[in-house]
C-alpha cells in the first residue's frame, strides 16, 4: 500500500556555523596578530614604566588586660576593674587604622616631607628599567635614573605652599638650588641650614647624591593628606576570625621604607594601648598631685593652732582619758579620709547604684556615726581640755591624709610605671623584595586576552560591517535577474572543505532543497536563453568560495537527468578541481592540454556519472592561462560543442581575481554570477557587471548561493526556502 503525505524534516544550522566562525578568525588571522602584538606590546610597555610596590608584614596579638607584672594584689586594683578582659578585635583593628595612631608615625618619621627624583613624562620608570645610558646631555639629565638619593631632614614651608611640588636641582656635588613658587631660589651646600625669612622656608639636607643637573621634586604635605595616604597603604585584619592575632601589612615602592612605617604603627599602636591601660591611674595620679598641697597646707595651719594656744595657756597638756577619746578620733577622721579619697576614684567607674558604691557609703555613714558619738563624749571635759582635744584632733588628722596623699602617689606612680598594655607584638615587619604589584604574568596575561579578544572582535566587527548580500532583492537593485536561491546545506558547505573526491548532491542527497533549487534553475535558465546566440553558460563568481563550481558540477547533472546533452567545462586553469566530483586523476589530459594541441577533443571528453553527461577536465595548470583562452582554438571549441550538445556549462576562475572569465565571456550565450549570501558584497557585484560591460558583454543574470533563512528573515529577504522544510515522497508500507 502506497500513500502520498508531507513530512516535517529538521531546520538547518544555526545563523553562524562554528566552522565559519574559525573560517573568518582564519581568514583574519594577520589582524588578530598584530592587534595582539600591540596589546602585549601596550601592557609590556605599562609594566615597565609603573613604579614597583612593595609589602611588609608583620604579626601582633592581643592579650587579656594584666599590664601590672608582680604588683600587690591591693595595687593592682588600680589599674582596671577587670584584669582579666580582652579588647574585641575589631575594635583594635580600628584604633590602628585610626588617625591618631597615624598622625603619630606621620611625626615620628617625617613623613609630611616628600623628597623623590623627577620621573619621566610618559615613560615612567622605562628608561630605568631596560638599561638605557645615563643621558647628562640637556633636558633628559633631570630625569630619574635609579642612581640618585636624597635626605631631607628640616624643610618648612608657609601654609599657602603646602602640598605643592618645588623642583631641586643639583648644582655640583654637594651643592643644589631650590626653587620657590614665587620665582625665588634658595641655593647651598648639603648639612647647612638654608633659610629665608619672606616668606618663611627652611631646608637643610643630609644627603644628596646624583650627577649635576639631576632634579627632585619636594613637597612638604598636610598632616591629613599623609594620615590618609598610611590608612589608604595600611591593612589589618584578625586571622582567623576571633583568634585575637592581628596580620598587618603595608605597601610602598620601597620595601625597607615599608618596614619602617609598619614598625612605627605597630609602636605607636602599642604606646597608645599602654596608655589606655593605665588611664586610671595616671588621672588618679593627677588628683593626688593636686591634693597634696593643700594636705601640707592643712597640716601647717592646724600644727600653727595647736602652738599658739599652748603658748597661750602655758602648755597645758590632756589627760589619759582625753587622751583615748583624741586617738579614736583621729582613727575615724583618718579612715573617712580614705573613704573620701576611694569615692574620688569609683565615680570615674561607677554609678551610685554599683554594690562597691554603696558598701563605701553605707561604711562612711556608720564612721560618721561613730564620730558623733565622740563629740558627744567630748563636751563635758572642761573648756581648755575640750579645746586641746580638738587642736590636736585636727592636727593629727591632717598628718593622717598628707601621709596617706604621699604613700597614694608613690604607689600609683609604681603602678603607671609597670603597665605594659594588653598588645604583644609577635614579628616585627618585615618585606620579602617580592613585587606585589604590577603583576608581569598577570597583565601580560591580560594583555594577551585582550588582544585576542579585540582582534578577533575586529575581525568580526568588519565582518559584520562589510556583511554582503541579504537578499536576492539587493542583486536586482542592480540590474540583474537572479535565476535561483540555493538555500544553505551543511553538506555542501562540508563537501567544499572536503580533500579528496567530492560527491555530487545531484546523486548522493537528489531530494535536498539544494537540488531542487538546482532543478529551478534548469527551469529558469531554459526560458531565460531563449533568445541566446548559443546555448553555452559561463559560471563565474567575484571571489573564491561563493560555490560556483559546486553549482556548475551539480547543475550539470540535474540538466542531464532532465534529458539533456550536456558538457561540462572545467576553465579554471589555475586552481580548478571539478575533476574531483566526477573521479578524474590528477594530470589527466585536459582543456589547457587540447588548447596547446597536444590532445585531441575525443581524448579529453570524459563521460559523466549520468547518461548524457560529458566532462572536460581543466588538465595541467599552464603558466599562460589567460594566452590559451584567448586563442582562437577556445572560441571553436565552444561552437562545436554547442553544436553537438544541448547545453555547455563553462566553469571559470572568480572575474575580480583574474581577467580569464571576461575572456571566456565573449564567446558564450550566457554569463551568470553566483554571489554567496552575506559574503559577497553588492559592490563586488556591481564590480564584476562594469567588468564585462568593458569588455563588450554582460551579465545575464545571478545566483544566490548558500542562502540562510533565519538570517534573510532577520533582514527582510524573500527565499525560496521556509523554516520548515517538506519532503513530499511515496511512503511505502
Amino acid at each position: 500500500m502506497t500513500s502520498s503525505a508531507p513530512r516535517l524534516l529538521p531546520v538547518g544550522e544555526n545563523d553562524i556555523q562554528l566552522m565559519e566562525f574559525l573560517r573568518h578568525l582564519w581568514a583574519g588571522r594577520l589582524w588578530i596578530v598584530t592587534i595582539t602584538a600591540l596589546s602585549l606590546i601596550t601592557g609590556l610597555f605599562f609594566l615597565l614604566r609603573a613604579e614597583p610596590v612593595y609589602r611588609a608584614a608583620g604579626l601582633l596579638q592581643i592579650e587579656a588586660r594584666s599590664g601590672t607584672l608582680g604588683l600587690p594584689e591591693r595595687m593592682q586594683s588600680l589599674i582596671d576593674a577587670d584584669p582579666g578582659a580582652k579588647a574585641s578585635g575589631t575594635a583594635e583593628m580600628a584604633i590602628m587604622s585610626s588617625r591618631s595612631v597615624m598622625a603619630a608615625v606621620v611625626e615620628e618619621l617625617n613623613l609630611q616631607v616628600s623628597a623623590r627624583p623627577r620621573p619621566w613624562p610618559v615613560l615612567g620608570l622605562l628608561p630605568e628599567r631596560i638599561g638605557l645610558p645615563d643621558l647628562w646631555f640637556g633636558a633628559f639629565a633631570a630625569y630619574r635614573r635609579g642612581t640618585e638619593s636624597i635626605q631631607v631632614s628640616a624643610f618648612d614651608v608657609p601654609e599657602a605652599w603646602i602640598d605643592r611640588d618645588m623642583v631641586l636641582t643639583i648644582t655640583a656635588p654637594g651643592q643644589f638650588r631650590l626653587d620657590l613658587p614665587d620665582g625665588h631660589s634658595l641655593a647651598g651646600p648639603v648639612r647647612q641650614r638654608l633659610a629665608r625669612a619672606d616668606p618663611a622656608v627652611t631646608i637643610m639636607l643630609d644627603a644628596l647624591e646624583g650627577p649635576p643637573g639631576r632634579q627632585f621634586l619636594i613637597a612638604r604635605r598636610s598632616l591629613a593628606a599623609e594620615v590618609q595616604r598610611l590608612q589608604a597603604h595600611f591593612t589589618v585584619a584578625e586571622t582567623p576570625k576571633g583568634s585575637s592575632i592581628l596580620r598587618v601589612s603595608y605597601d610602598d615602592p620601597s620595601p625597607r621604607r615599608a618596614e619602617r612605617i609598619l614598625d612605627a604603627i605597630a609602636r605607636a599602636y602599642v604606646r597608645q594601648n599602654i596608655s589606655r591601660s593605665a588611664a586610671e591611674a595616671r588621672n588618679s595620679l593627677q588628683f593626688v598631685d593636686q591634693q597634696l598641697p593643700l594636705a601640707a597646707a592643712s597640716v601647717k595651719q592646724a600644727q600653727d593652732a595647736l602652738n599658739a594656744y599652748r603658748q597661750a595657756q602655758q602648755s597645758v597638756d590632756v589627760d589619759y582619758e582625753t587622751k583615748t577619746l583624741l586617738d579614736r578620733a583621729t582613727r575615724i577622721e583618718t579612715e573617712l579620709n580614705a573613704l573620701a579619697l576611694k569615692e574620688e576614684e569609683l565615680q570615674d567607674r561607677y554609678t551610685v547604684n554599683h554594690p562597691a558604691y554603696q558598701a563605701l557609703l553605707q561604711n562612711r555613714a556608720m564612721l560618721e556615726a561613730q564620730l558623733s558619738d565622740l563629740r558627744r563624749s567630748t563636751a563635758n571635759l572642761p573648756e581648755t581640755q575640750k579645746e586641746i582635744f580638738n587642736l590636736t584632733r585636727n592636727l593629727e588628722v591632717a598628718q593622717q591624709v598628707y601621709v596617706q596623699l604621699l604613700n597614694r602617689q608613690q604607689e600609683l606612680r609604681v603602678v603607671q610605671a609597670s603597665t605594659v598594655g594588653s598588645v604583644r607584638v609577635i614579628d616585627t615587619a618585615y618585606s620579602n623584595g617580592v613585587m606585589i604589584a604590577p603583576r608581569p604574568g598577570r597583565i601580560l596575561g591580560g594583555a594577551l586576552l585582550a588582544g585576542l579578544v579585540l582582534g578577533a572582535g575586529a575581525v568580526l566587527g568588519q565582518r559584520l560591517r562589510n556583511r554582503g548580500l541579504r537578499g536576492a532583492q539587493e542583486i536586482e537593485k542592480l540590474g540583474l535577474p537572479v535565476f535561483a536561491t540555493i538555500n544553505h546545506s551543511p553538506d555542501a558547505v562540508h563537501h567544499r572543505r572536503r580533500k579528496g573526491w567530492l560527491p555530487l548532491m545531484a546523486l548522493s542527497h537528489p531530494e535536498d532543497l539544494v537540488v531542487e533549487a538546482l532543478r529551478s534553475l534548469r527551469t529558469s535558465l531554459h526560458f531565460g536563453m531563449l533568445d541566446a546566440e548559443t546555448h553555452t553558460i559561463l559560471i563565474t563568481s567575484a571571489a573564491p568560495g561563493a560555490g560556483k563550481s559546486f553549482i556548475s558540477a551539480n547543475f550539470a547533472v540535474v540538466a542531464a537527468q532532465a534529458g539533456q546533452r550536456v558538457c561540462l567545462i572545467d576553465a579554471d586553469l589555475r586552481r580548478g578541481y571539478l575533476r574531483r566530483y566526477f573521479g578524474i586523476e590528477k594530470g589527466a589530459p585536459g582543456l589547457s592540454d587540447y588548447l596547446a594541441q597536444e590532445h585531441p577533443l575525443e581524448t579529453v571528453l570524459q563521460d559523466g556519472p549520468v547518461p548524457g553527461l560529458k566532462v572536460i577536465a581543466s588538465g595541467r595548470f599552464p603558466p599562460n592561462p589567460s594566452e590559451l583562452l584567448m586563442r582562437a582554438e577556445f572560441g571553436a571549441l565552444l561552437q562545436r560543442l554547442g553544436a553537438a550538445f544541448d547545453l555547455v556549462i563553462v566553469d571559470s576562475p572568480p572575474a575580480l581575481a583574474v581577467t580569464d572569465p571576461v575572456v571566456i565571456g565573449r564567446c558564450t550565450g550566457a554569463r551568470i554570477i553566483v554571489a554567496r549570501h552575506l559574503e559577497t558584497m553588492a559592490s563586488e557585484v556591481e564590480a564584476v557587471k562594469r567588468a564585462f560591460e568593458t569588455a563588450g558583454s554582460k551579465i545575464t543574470g545571478a545566483i544566490l548561493n548558500g542562502y540562510k533563512v533565519a538570517e534573510g528573515r532577520k533582514y527582510g529577504g524573500a527565499s525560496q526556502a521556509y523554516d520548515v522544510r517538506y519532503d513530499y515522497r511515496t511512503d511505502r508500507d
